[in-house]
């Protein structure tokens, strides 16, 4: 009898703790853009707590290697801000086929630096995307690439629009991208021909919004335009769910009070292998970023990067939201110890 009451208890016991696993990986996401996760998890922990939301706009951080190409898709269009660089053109093509998309609504360029334009000739060429416009951040440049890309969109009819502070694009279904940089002030200077040119500091920085979801796109903004902007009458935008790192988490950006004020949930970096010649030479993400990201109360198992994490894959419906890596992988710790 004594063996029998000891079996039942060890029963209940076991039957109580499965309960109490189950009720913790059922819990509903956050979506309290104010009070980000600080408790540090793992990425796989994170992925468990949090289900992937089903949604009305998808943002997918490319895995391109070093350079920048971010696919948006909402109910009505399709935008791709950046093109990769590029000797990463077959990448991104790779990427951009696995989508199944036919068409691209608008390509926005946030500066011409080649790791952000390269691949937009290539696509312009091949015709499988029906490209309907461009838009880029009105500054003039004499590389080859970008007069390339210039020509092969006049001779395909596709109009190229410039882009500056206060103007606001439809992205449809709800979705609003204002853009906050460069200035007028700033657009005016660079059109004159003895104008010194700094591209990173001159890239289109945006705002994504849809419903109580936000994302904040930085180009290779540095912390000039950090300053500038919370300087500005856009400082009380600022707050974003997801920030897009700026100059592939470079210690030229992410300064620490510009990361207080954005305030992001999330951060998703683009860079490609470390220390390779040709592409992330620089050793991106840099340690003074990460621990700014994480200083500004930002999860280490809420930032994201494509050579480790490969595609980032962001879905909302405006009320609830996930950032779901193509690889779950830890990553953080260690890079931080090098």
């Amino acid at each position: 009898m004594k063996l029998k009451k000891i079996l039942s208890a060890l029963a209940l016991v076991s039957t109580l703790m499965i309960s109490g696993c189950g009720s913790q990986q059922s819990a509903a996401p956050s979506t309290d853009q104010a009070a980000p996760t600080s408790t540090p998890t793992t990425v796989e922990q994170t992925a468990e707590a949090k289900p992937v939301v089903k949604g009305d706009l998808t943002i997918q951080m490319l895995n391109v290697g070093q350079g920048d190409a971010i696919l948006i898709r909402t109910k009505k269009q399709n935008i791709l801000i950046d093109t990769s660089d590029i000797d990463e053109r077959d990448k991104l093509v790779a990427e951009l086929d696995k989508t199944k998309i036919k068409k691209l609504d608008r390509v926005i360029l946030t500066h011409p630096h080649a790791d952000h334009i390269g691949g937009l000739e290539r696509l312009l060429k091949d015709g499988k995307l029906n490209i309907k416009e461009i838009d880029d951040n009105c500054m003039p440049s004499t590389s080859k690439i970008y007069t390339g890309y210039v020509k092969a969109a006049e001779a395909r009819g596709i109009p190229i629009n410039h882009l500056k502070d206060g103007d606001v694009l439809d992205f449809g279904g709800g979705v609003k991208f204002k853009v906050f940089y460069p200035t007028s002030t700033l657009v005016e200077a660079g059109s004159k021909k003895s104008y010194k040119h700094d591209p990173n500091n001159e890239s289109i920085v945006g705002h994504l919004t849809y419903k109580n979801f936000s994302m904040l796109f930085t180009g290779d903004a540095e912390k000039k335009v950090e300053n500038d902007l919370l300087n500005s009458a856009h400082r009380a935008e600022l707050k974003s769910t997801v920030l897009k790192s700026s100059h592939h988490g470079s210690k030229t950006a992410a300064g620490l009070d510009f990361m207080k004020e954005v305030a992001p949930e999330y951060v998703v970096i683009s860079a490609g292998e470390p220390d390779v010649d040709g592409g992330n030479s620089y050793g991106h993400p840099h340690k003074a970023a990460l621990n700014n990201y994480l200083k500004a109360g930002v999860s280490g198992a809420n930032i994201f990067w494509t050579y480790k994490n490969g595609t980032i894959t962001i879905t909302t419906d405006g009320s609830a939201w996930s950032v779901t890596p193509e690889v779950k992988t830890e990553w953080l710790d260690e890079w931080l110890k090098k």
